[in-house]
């Protein structure tokens, strides 16, 4: 049986994701940081889920972790390691406290590496025809740096840029590095946008906090979880796999135009779009 290590499967992303690799007769071992969802998960994620506790923040942890997986695996390595867990924290970095930047880079950029350097000889010894593959969840937010989401966007523009470094460095040992770029995705991280305007209700940007709330009442237009599976099995299992699928969001606005666009104008035309004006300086 293939096995595939996926971390953060608690909820979101990546609870799909084991969902739809369990279905795909692939035995998931994923990470949760809380013991007590054990029994929870282990009935919708079927028999062969193996959860491991873990927070990919502690290394001793992971090392454990990578030890379980390389008994049960007996020999056969692993086919695959996606790397979902991660933390989006909005705010105006004028007035985040800078340990939220810095546990935004700690988990979403080291607890990647983490994983990785742990997991990578499994990746290699994979019995599956060729060495194992690294999917690595990144984000619109790793090409275009939106207000509010500095934090978050530098962590994924890092994850880009190590992504791209491991790819390049992994040829010799054949461990391919794959990157999936969603958008707007239907989980439970819509749920918490709505504290941010209370966070900065005392600080210049608070009129514009609405705007951020109104970005929670979207959720009906977000994709489903599915599209991101999809992704992510085609970066496991394809022959010659994309070294990024991305999946924008519906609107151009979003995604492509902004990529095309001069950075002023750029800038201008968000600063318009968020009625920026309305900042009291």
């Amino acid at each position: 049986m293939r096995s595939v290590v996926i971390s953060g499967v608690s909820t979101g992303i990546g609870f799909g994701l084991a969902q739809e690799l369990g279905r795909q007769g692939i035995r998931v071992f994923g990470t949760i940081r809380d013991a007590a969802l054990e029994a929870s998960l282990r009935g919708p994620l079927g028999p062969d889920f193996v959860p491991l506790v873990l927070d990919v923040t502690d290394r001793a942890a992971i090392d454990r972790a990578a030890a379980t997986v390389a008994r049960e695996t007996e020999g056969s390595g692993l086919f695959g390691l996606v790397n979902n867990a991660g933390i989006c924290d909005p705010g105006p970095l004028a007035n985040i406290a800078p340990e939220a930047l810095r546990r935004h880079l700690e988990v979403n950029v080291i607890g990647v590496l983490n994983m990785v350097q742990a997991f990578l000889p499994l990746l290699r010894k994979s019995d599956a025809g060729r060495p194992g593959r690294i999917v690595n969840i990144s984000s619109v937010s790793g090409k275009i740096a939106y207000p509010f989401m500095g934090a978050y966007a530098a962590s994924k523009f890092g994850l880009e840029a190590m992504s791209d470094s491991l790819r390049r460095e992994l040829m010799v040992y054949g461990v391919d590095v794959i990157l999936i770029e969603p958008g707007s995705i239907d989980t439970p991280i819509w749920d918490k946008a709505n504290h941010i305007s209370k966070s900065f209700a005392d600080t210049d940007y608070a009129p514009l906090f609405e705007y951020v709330d109104l970005v929670a009442d979207n959720r009906r237009n977000a994709q489903p979880v599915s599209r991101v599976a999809d992704r992510v099995l085609k970066g496991l299992t394809a022959a010659k796999p994309k070294t990024r699928y991305a999946l924008p969001d519906k609107w151009l606005l979003y995604w492509m135009l902004p990529r095309l666009l001069p950075d002023r104008l750029l800038d201008r035309i968000i600063y318009k779009a968020l009625d920026m004006k309305r900042v009291k300086v």
